[in-house]
């Protein structure tokens, strides 16, 4: 039987290495944005979006936890360098529905193959043996997360 002693101790390395682990995976995308020459933010917004799909701004602002002002600056900004589109919904003025352009179509396919590059890269840093537990243990994390936001 596991004591509270060992629980405690096993959350405690469980927070420090969560928090470390999402430094890290920011740090990782902060570095491939500025690659392709856009912010963090902008990164995180293209990579929302499938080739063919069309979100309004709220639906945008909800996925990536932002205010409507923050998200419309993020898009100003890649409408700005060509890889969105927007067009203000004609039943609802107060919403827009963003589209990546053919630009942006392409972008998002360079930064998905690098993405999944890196991820490649990070593997090949782990035992072959090993993958298949971390990809389990990782998923059995995300749904125990995603059951604790679920319930607060």
């Amino acid at each position: 039987m596991i004591t509270e002693e060992q629980i405690t101790k096993t959350a405690g390395r469980l927070a420090d290495l969560t928090f470390n682990l999402l430094a890290n995976c920011q740090e990782k995308e902060n570095r491939l944005a500025i690659q392709y020459g856009l912010t963090q933010a902008e990164f995180r917004c293209l990579r929302l979006f499938n080739a063919e799909e069309t979100l309004n701004n709220k639906q945008i602002a909800e996925r990536m936890n932002l205010s409507p002002s923050r998200l419309t600056r993020i898009i100003d900004g890649l409408v700005k360098k060509g890889y969105m589109s927007r067009e203000i919904e004609p039943h609802d003025r107060r919403n827009m529905r963003v589209a990546l352009s053919e630009k942006g179509v392409e972008i998002v396919k360079r930064l998905n193959d690098a993405y999944l590059g890196i991820h490649k890269e990070i593997l090949s840093e782990i035992e072959e043996e090993q993958h298949s537990p971390l990809i389990s243990a990782m998923t059995q994390l995300l749904s125990a997360l995603e059951k604790w936001i679920a319930r607060t």
